[in-house]
C-alpha cells in the first residue's frame, strides 16, 4: 500500500488521475488506484471507506474480491488493463492544431458571460473557486475592448469574495473555496497559491479603477502571508489545514458569547450586527444541517470609510483573542512553484503600492530557492521540508519561479534576477520542451518514467505550467529582442490550439499570454541614475497604470552599476538625454523618440 502526496509529486497524480477519468468517467481526491507490479492500473475510485454502504463497496470488501479475481481471472483483468493503457495513451497524444486569432478571446469572454452568477459574483453555482486567472483575463479583455461588462463581473466577484465567508475576516486570506453560492460557507483550508492569485487579482483590479477597496484587500492577504506562512529561511509555506481539534472551522467560527466576552458591549452589538451573527448560530453542521450555535463571520454590506478605524481596533481584539485557539496544522512544506506564485504576487504588490517590505520578503524567498533548492547540477528542486531540498523539479516548478523573477526584476530592477530567469528558462526548454509537437511536458526529459508523459494545459485551480510558460515566452521575448522565444510562443499556441478553441474559458491563463503575444504591447526602458529622483518619477509612473502588456527595463548610467545591455542588447545604444532620466518606448524592439516627460512617456504607452 502506497501513499502518495499529490502536492509533492504531481507527475503521479496526473496521471492516475486521467487513469480514473478513463476508467469511471470522473476523478477527484482522494483517488485509489489498483495496479499491477508493473504500475499498469485495473481498478479507480475516488474514495472508499472501510465497509460498504450506500451501494459504495468498503475497502474490507474490496480487497478479498481483488484477491479472488487475481486468482481466477487474472489474465480478463490484464486484457482490460492493457485497453485502459491504450486509451490513456490516445489520450495524451497530441497533434498541431491550427493558428488562433483574436476572436478566441471574444469566445472566452462569452463562455464567461453565461456562466456568471449575477447576484453573487463568481462562475457557476457551486462549489465556487475563486479561479483569480479568470479575472486576469476579464481584466485584460475589458482593457483591450472597453467592454464594461467584463469589468463589471471582476468587480462583483471581488467584491463579494471579500464580503463572504470565504475571506478570514479577523486573520486575512481567503479559505480554498465556498461551499455555496454565495461565498459564504467555505472549506476552511487555506492555500499559498490561492493567496498569491487572488492577490495579483485584487492589486490589478486597483490598478484598472483606483479604488482603495482591492487595494486594502490585497494589503491584507499579503499582511497574512508575511506574518503565518513565511518561514524562518525565507520560503512560503504550502497550507493551513481546514480542520482542529478534529472540527472543520472550529479554529475561525464565533459564539455571540464569546464575542461578548472579548469586546466592549458596544463593539461587540456593532460587530455581531455588522457581520451576521446569530444567537443560534449561522454555521450548519454538513451532516445534519443544524445550527451549530456559532458563527461564520461575513459582512452584508460593504463597510463605510467611517467605520474602518474602529472596526480594525475591534479586529485586532478578536485576533488576539483567537491566537489563544489551537491553531489549524500548517502544512510547512515549501513549494517551488507555489513560492513562484508568491514572489510574483509580492513583485506586483511591491510595485503597485510601492511597499519596499514586499519587494524585501519576495527577494528573501527568491534568493532562499536560488540557494538552497537546487539539484548539484543546477537543475531546480520541488519541495524543500525539515532542512532537506528534494524531488527533481517539474514544469510548473520551472514555469512559476521564472514568472517571479521577471515580476522580481522588474520590482527591484537588479540584473541577477533577470539572469537567473532566462538560465531557468533555457534549461526549460532543454529538459521539459516537445520536439516534435510543442508545448512543455510536465517530467524532464531524465525523470522517472510514468506510464506516460504528459502535458498539462488546463487552467484549473491554479494556471498550467504551459500557460505561464506561454506568458513567460513572449515577455522574455520582449525583454532581450529573441526571436526563438517568439518563434516558441507560436509554436505553443498551435499545439494547444484544439483544446482552447474547444473550451477557450477553462484556458484564461493561456489567453492572458496570448493577448499579450499579438499584442499590442510595449517595451519601456529608462535610462538615468537609477538612485535619482528623476528616474523614480518615471517608474512610479509606468507602474500607476493599468497596461498589463507591457515590460520594463532600467538602463542604470552609473558607472559601477550592472550593465542590462550583457543580457538585452537592444538597449546599449540608448543614452540619456541631457543627464535627465529618459523613456524610450518601444514595440517589437522599434523604439519612438526618447522622452524625458513623464506624461509623454505614458501617451506613448496608451498610443
Amino acid at each position: 500500500s502506497i501513499k502518495v502526496d499529490r502536492e509533492e509529486r504531481p507527475d503521479i497524480d496526473n496521471v492516475y488521475m486521467k487513469v480514473c477519468q478513463i476508467m469511471t468517467g470522473s476523478g477527484g481526491w482522494p483517488l485509489t488506484i489498483l495496479m499491477t507490479p508493473d504500475k499498469t492500473p485495473f481498478f479507480a475510485a475516488t474514495y472508499v471507506p472501510k465497509r460498504s454502504k450506500f451501494g459504495r463497496i468498503g475497502m474490507l470488501e474490496l480487497v478479498p474480491r481483488v484477491k479472488g479475481v487475481w486468482a481466477s481471472k487474472r489474465h480478463e483483468l490484464l486484457s482490460s488493463a492493457n485497453q485502459v493503457m491504450d486509451a490513456l495513451k490516445q489520450v495524451t497524444e497530441e497533434s498541431v492544431g491550427g493558428e488562433l486569432d483574436e476572436s478566441i478571446l471574444a469566445s472566452a469572454y462569452e463562455q464567461l458571460l453565461n456562466t456568471f452568477d449575477e447576484d453573487h459574483g463568481g462562475f457557476r453555482i457551486a462549489p465556487k473557486f475563486p479561479t483569480p486567472h479568470n479575472l486576469l483575463f476579464l481584466l485584460r479583455y475589458w482593457k483591450r475592448t472597453g467592454e464594461n461588462r467584463a469589468l463589471e463581473m471582476v468587480e462583483k466577484t471581488l467584491l463579494h469574495m471579500r464580503l463572504g465567508g470565504v475571506y478570514d475576516h479577523v486573520g486575512f486570506g481567503f479559505h480554498r473555496y465556498s461551499t455555496d453560492p454565495k461565498w459564504f460557507l467555505p472549506h476552511f483550508e487555506k492555500m499559498l497559491y490561492d493567496q498569491a492569485m487572488l492577490a495579483m487579482a485584487y492589486t490589478e483590479a486597483y490598478q484598472a479603477t483606483g479604488k482603495e477597496e482591492y487595494a486594502r484587500t490585497a494589503n491584507e492577504i499579503f499582511t497574512y502571508v508575511l506574518r503565518d506562512m513565511t518561514s524562518p529561511e525565507g520560503g512560503f509555506y504550502s497550507a493551513e489545514d481546514a480542520d482542529s481539534e478534529g472540527e472543520e472551522g472550529k479554529f475561525y467560527v464565533w459564539s455571540q458569547e464569546e464575542i461578548r466576552e472579548v469586546l466592549a458591549a458596544d463593539d461587540a452589538h456593532l460587530i455581531m450586527d455588522i457581520y451576521g451573527t446569530e444567537n443560534e448560530g449561522n454555521f450548519r453542521e454538513e451532516a445534519s444541517g443544524r445550527k451549530t450555535g456559532t458563527n461564520i463571520l461575513y459582512l452584508k454590506t460593504q463597510v463605510r470609510s467611517e467605520q474602518l478605524e474602529r472596526l480594525e481596533n475591534i479586529r485586532e481584539k478578536l485576533f488576539a483573542h483567537r491566537e489563544g485557539r489551537i491553531h489549524p496544522h500548517k502544512d510547512d512544506k515549501i513549494l517551488t512553484d507555489w513560492n513562484g506564485l508568491m514572489i510574483a504576487a509580492l513583485a506586483k504588490g511591491a510595485q503597485v503600492f510601492g511597499e519596499g517590505q514586499y519587494a524585501r520578503v519576495a527577494k528573501g524567498a527568491a534568493d532562499f530557492i536560488l540557494e538552497t533548492m537546487i539539484e548539484s547540477d543546477g537543475g531546480l528542486l520541488h519541495r524543500f521540508r525539515d532542512g532537506m531540498a528534494e524531488i527533481p523539479a517539474y514544469i510548473d516548478d520551472y514555469s512559476f519561479l521564472i514568472w517571479g523573477l521577471l515580476e522580481l526584476y522588474e520590482a527591484t530592477f537588479e540584473t541577477r534576477y533577470l539572469e537567473r530567469a532566462l538560465e531557468f528558462h533555457e534549461e526549460m526548454l532543454d529538459r521539459f520542451w516537445d520536439k516534435k509537437n510543442g508545448g512543455f511536458y510536465s517530467t524532464a526529459t531524465d525523470a522517472e518514467e510514468l506510464l506516460v508523459r504528459s502535458k498539462e494545459y488546463y487552467d484549473g485551480a491554479i494556471p498550467s505550467g504551459n500557460s505561464v510558460g506561454m506568458l513567460n515566452l513572449v515577455r522574455l521575448a520582449r525583454m532581450t529582442a529573441n526571436p526563438d522565444y517568439e518563434e516558441r510562443a507560436a509554436i505553443l499556441s498551435r499545439a494547444f490550439s484544439g483544446h482552447v478553441e474547444g473550451l477557450p474559458s477553462a484556458h484564461t491563463q493561456f489567453l492572458v499570454g496570448f493577448d499579450f503575444a499579438i499584442g499590442p504591447s510595449r517595451e519601456v526602458v529608462i535610462v538615468g541614475d537609477s538612485g535619482a529622483e528623476d528616474v523614480a518619477a518615471m517608474i512610479e509612473a509606468v507602474r500607476k497604470e493599468f497596461t498589463p502588456n507591457k515590460v520594463v527595463i532600467l538602463r542604470p548610467t552609473e558607472e559601477d552599476s550592472p550593465k542590462i545591455d550583457d543580457i538585452v542588447g537592444f538597449t546599449k545604444h540608448q543614452m540619456a538625454v541631457e543627464g535627465k532620466a529618459t523613456a524610450y518606448v518601444c514595440t517589437s524592439n522599434t523604439c519612438k523618440s526618447p522622452t524625458t516627460d513623464s506624461e509623454e512617456m505614458m501617451r506613448l504607452v496608451a498610443d
